[in-house]
């Protein structure tokens, strides 16, 4: 499902991500924002990247593609900064990288148009089952290119890792920071959007997907990702109720 790529050139930090990403190319000559493993929450972010970027891009959802980033530590060299190059030292091996879109720029709720209703929803309902609690007016993770809206950064989603304590009763919560949504206001129906995308998703796939993820970024076996998702995916799902009452509302 994901191709592997190898870091062929450091191009440039990104200072203003939080986990202190970069530009880097690769030797399938494409651009790639590179999340390292040695940064902020380690390979747990990056498992969440791409465990939720791959469902997202399964549901159709404007989502750039995923690779996986084999970097030499060599190429540290490149970065003068000593906090940033040594970020990149620890970071030698397999990281997650995300297709560059050139020339993109930040969702602003106050001046882009928003994505037509259904789309809304759509993304909504998305957050929602993988609990992503980064897309808020603060922190959109949209980015506007080409007159289209892509949804990025999705590192902070499946937070129950960071304990995985008792996933299965997590697994059938609803999604209380829905309210906080930033595409929650302009969103249409979350049934309709449940009835749309519910039935695309399921376990033989979320196998597949966490087969992906390499051996070295994980601490829990597959199975725990695949046994939260796939109960989180059963009928009747809390969250569905709990973000439409939210939409609703607002």
């Amino acid at each position: 499902m994901l191709r592997t790529v190898t870091a062929t050139r450091y191009v440039t930090p990104l200072k203003e991500g939080g986990s202190l990403p970069a530009i880097m190319e690769a030797d399938d000559d494409g651009l790639y924002v590179v999340k390292f493993r040695a940064a902020g929450q380690g390979t747990k972010a990056l498992i969440a990247e791409v465990v939720a970027g791959e469902i997202g891009r399964r549901l159709g959802l404007p989502v750039p593609e995923l690779v996986v980033v084999d970097m030499d530590i060599a190429l540290a060299a490149a970065e003068p900064d000593p906090e940033i190059r040594e970020l990149l030292e620890r970071s030698a091996g397999l990281n997650a990288g995300l297709d560059f879109l050139p020339g993109s720029l930040t969702y602003r709720p106050r001046t882009d148009p928003p994505p037509s209703p259904e789309l809304a929803a759509d993304i909504v309902w998305f957050d929602a089952l993988m609990m992503n609690i980064d897309r808020t007016a603060r922190n959109p993770n949209m980015l506007i290119w080409h007159g289209r809206t892509w949804l990025i950064d999705h590192g902070a989603a499946l937070y129950v890792q960071h304990t995985w304590r008792e996933p299965l009763v997590h697994a059938r919560r609803g999604f209380a920071q829905a309210k906080d949504h930033i595409l929650l206001p302009v969103a249409g129906s979350i049934e309709d959007a449940d009835a749309r995308l519910g039935g695309l998703i399921d376990r033989p796939f979320l196998e597949t997907v966490l087969a992906a993820v390499p051996d070295d970024w994980l601490r829990e076996p597959r199975v725990d990702y695949v046994d939260y998702l796939a109960t989180r995916l059963e009928a009747p799902r809390p969250f569905v109720e709990e973000v439409e009452r939210a939409r609703t509302t607002t």
